[in-house]
């Protein structure tokens, strides 16, 4: 297997090259029971965070990188925007996504519940990997109908073109690959 060597806030890790279809691959990035990668990359991003009053990320993968920042900064309270509605929600805001790395539609829910808590308040949004921004925008979606106000949006790694957006903060960039394990330039 082809992989794809980084350094991510000291921790490194080789990444596995995926075939996403005949003219593109992706690094496998996954935090999922990585401790180490998962402490190391909350810090970082905490270091170049901008003020917030709570974090939001959708669900899976976001949620252990919001869960050690919150850890790490004192906070007791985030948000996940939810890919399907749970029966303890009081109510959900809804809004659709379509990710690089998911098949289909996709649709993701906020609790009304946890709308009234982030109304009017400072929202970061948080991610594991930002590529086309469509995860993004989504969960942007939901936090300004929720009455929150967006003041940042940051991820562990930039993949392809979102890199080059002045509105992402992240720790370091993630190219894109030819199906040979290239790196298109």
């Amino acid at each position: 297997m082809m992989t794809y060597h980084m350094t991510i806030n000291g921790v490194e890790r080789d990444l596995p090259i995926c075939k996403v279809n005949d003219q593109l691959s992706i690094g496998a990035f996954v935090i999922f029971g990585d401790v180490e990668l998962t402490v190391a990359a909350a810090e970082g991003l905490l270091k170049i965070a901008p003020e917030y009053d709570y974090l939001i990320t959708a669900e899976a993968k976001g949620i252990p990188l919001i869960h050690e920042m919150a850890r790490q900064s004192g906070q007791n309270k985030y948000f996940l925007a939810r890919k399907a509605p749970k029966l303890y929600m009081t109510g959900v805001f809804e809004t659709t996504v379509r990710s690089i790395t998911t098949a289909k539609e996709q649709h993701l829910y906020l609790d009304t519940a946890d709308a009234e808590l982030m109304k009017g308040k400072r929202v970061l949004v948080v991610d594991d990997v930002i590529s086309t921004g469509e995860s993004l925008s989504a969960i942007e979606k939901l936090v300004e109908e929720a009455g929150g106000i967006v003041c940042g949006r940051m991820a562990i790694l930039a993949e392809g073109e979102a890199a080059d957006r002045e509105d992402i903060l992240y720790l370091e960039k993630l190219p894109l690959f030819h199906p040979d394990g290239t790196v298109i330039e």
